[in-house]
């Protein structure tokens, strides 16, 4: 996929990423997130106490995959290094954004109220590096 392809693939309506942190022995930790694009960069939040969370406080090295499950298939990963805040102004922002694109305009300042709240984190990751295939099953 081009950027422009696999910018749009991500951003496409609600599809989660499966986000991919590293456990403190080393193994690997997937859970889905709701995430959007910001320039070069992707955002998420999510709970300080979390594994995740903690994962991402002691190695910030993260992959992200977003894919669409149906014939003829695609899929982009995302990897790069998390920058995590507890900027309260922030995270309400950003958590306002993530939930109206997963549950509507018309619920974002709900979410973003429910999610931009002490003890979560907005994690921030540059992205260094994708990897893209549209229609894997032509």
């Amino acid at each position: 996929m081009t950027e422009e392809q696999w910018r749009a693939f991500v951003s496409q309506g609600t599809r989660t990423g499966k986000l991919a942190t590293v456990r403190a022995d080393g193994s690997p930790h997937v859970v889905p997130v709701w995430f959007v694009l910001d320039g070069d960069s992707f955002v998420f939040n999510t709970g300080k106490d979390t594994v995740k969370g903690r994962n991402l406080a002691r190695d910030d090295r993260v992959s992200l995959c977003v894919d669409d499950d149906a014939p003829p298939f695609s899929y982009v990963t995302l990897s790069g290094r998390a920058e995590l805040s507890e900027d309260p102004a922030e995270l309400v922002r950003w958590a306002t954004r993530i939930g109206g694109r997963y549950m509507g305009q018309d619920r974002a300042e709900e979410f973003g109220a429910r999610n931009g709240v002490p003890g979560e984190l907005l994690v921030r990751v540059k992205i260094e590096k994708v990897s893209s295939a549209g229609g894997v099953s032509d």
